[in-house]
């Protein structure tokens, strides 16, 4: 059975061809970054990635998240693998200098994006969160919140946390109940039940810093009276060292059907006294559309992620359909038997367009010029992304036969992890993507 191998050929045709990388390293911001210095980064990326990251992948499927105490013990490897992403600063790649990131076009972040989705999803979606986190900050949060967390989130020496849902308040989010009562230094005590939290409590970093939405007392109903919080795991001193344990807590995982190693958490605000620390972004009431800009950007990820997953699930298909032989295929000598790739029923290999739909248009300074595409525009590539995924994972079991439905098969395992972007992407509005 074959590892991960980056699809680095693939790669280079699209961003040689069909995106404006070219045109980008012509920006001002971009003057120092050329395609030789890109395809640098993103082959050194993809060795860390199938040398380091892919073999973590059947081991967490395996063994999944384990809560010990008041923390998350994550799969054999995991750990460790984080930690080299985080020491050779891949995070920081796709960021601003000023923030301590790499300064590269966030084109690249994409590819990123994908290597790190095929090599292990379940791993992949700690840094991944953390994006959403860091572009939250960047866009809404004061300078002074910026140079606490920003510096420590975009080396990956923190990760960031998106906490909407409740038990009451999933698609409707409105009807949300976590409370933020202000004090007269200026912070707010948080205090409620948050669900469904992706990496919300791990062992991989010493500080999280948590993204929580949560209404004011005096606040409008609905949508329009909710604010958002930044709300870390240990309290930041002003000189940037790690204080007190805030108020915030594991309270149990979910058991899921697929991506069993992403710890998916129910955390408690405010148990253990009158609440979490939190520090409102922006103004009060207006941390729906605050939120918007994490959740856009998980969004788009959730298209990279069916990309990356197909990517995958389409190269062990093939080794296993160039390896196995069944049968005879048309016009084929009778002797020894052909392998089932020469059945046609069975050759049927994706192309580069769904690569192309969010490569093409990932970059912020790109997105600024006169033509780009509307967000509805890369919502909708991101929903095709999605069934693309679907369809690509379903086809892998299918060409292992019948060991394609047990365990071993990993086929079957990047299945599984299909069902996240699938729910994901119809909880983030997507209706397009209710693929079965």
């Amino acid at each position: 059975m074959s590892d991960y191998a980056p699809p680095l050929q693939d790669i280079k045709f699209v961003l040689d061809h069909l995106t404006p990388l070219d045109e980008l390293a012509k920006l001002p911001v971009y003057e120092e970054i050329d395609a030789d210095s890109v395809y640098g980064v993103i082959e050194e990326f993809g060795r860390l990635m199938s040398e380091v990251w892919a073999p973590t992948n059947a081991v967490g499927d395996h063994e999944g998240s384990k809560v010990e105490g008041d923390t998350v013990k994550t799969a054999t490897g995991f750990k460790e693998a984080y930690q080299q992403y985080a020491d050779a600063g891949w995070g920081a790649v796709p960021f601003a200098p000023e923030y301590g990131g790499g300064g590269f076009p966030w084109l690249v972040g994409i590819v990123q994006q994908e290597l790190l989705n095929s090599a292990n999803m379940a791993l992949a979606m700690a840094p991944l969160l953390t994006q959403g986190a860091i572009d939250a900050i960047l866009h809404h949060g004061s300078e002074e919140q910026k140079e606490k967390y920003l510096l420590k989130m975009v080396s990956a020496e923190w990760t960031g946390s998106m906490n909407l849902t409740e038990p009451d308040a999933g698609s409707d989010v409105g009807a949300l109940r976590t409370k933020a009562v202000k004090q007269d230094d200026g912070t707010y005590r948080i205090s409620g039940q948050k669900i469904f939290i992706t990496f919300g409590e791990h062992d991989f970093t010493d500080n999280i810093v948590h993204l929580v939405l949560a209404r004011t007392p005096d606040a409008p109903t609905g949508t329009k009276g909710i604010s958002l919080f930044i709300v870390p795991k240990f309290l930041v001193n002003d000189d940037g060292s790690l204080g007190e344990r805030n108020d915030v807590h594991i309270v149990s995982i979910e058991h899921k059907m697929g991506i069993k190693a992403s710890p998916t958490c129910v955390l408690a605000y405010g148990d253990n006294s009158d609440g979490a620390v939190g520090y409102l972004v922006g103004e009060e009431n207006a941390g729906m559309r605050y939120m918007f800009t994490m959740m856009n950007n998980a969004r788009l990820g959730v298209g990279v992620e069916g990309l990356g997953l197909a990517e995958r699930a389409y190269q062990h298909a093939l080794t296993y359909a160039k390896e196995r032989k069944q049968g005879y295929a048309p016009g084929a000598a009778r002797g020894e038997k052909s392998s089932i790739i020469e059945h046609p029923d069975v050759f049927d290999p994706p192309g580069n367009g769904y690569r192309v739909s969010l490569l093409a248009p990932g970059d912020q300074a790109w997105v600024e010029r006169p033509g780009y595409p509307d967000t509805a525009a890369l919502l909708r590539a991101s929903g095709a992304l999605v069934a693309m995924a679907r369809a690509v994972a379903a086809s892998g079991p299918r060409n292992h036969c019948a060991s394609g439905v047990t365990k071993p098969c990993l086929g079957r395992n990047r299945m599984s992890s299909g069902r996240r972007p699938r729910i994901v992407a119809l909880s983030s509005h997507l209706p397009w993507v209710a693929v079965s």
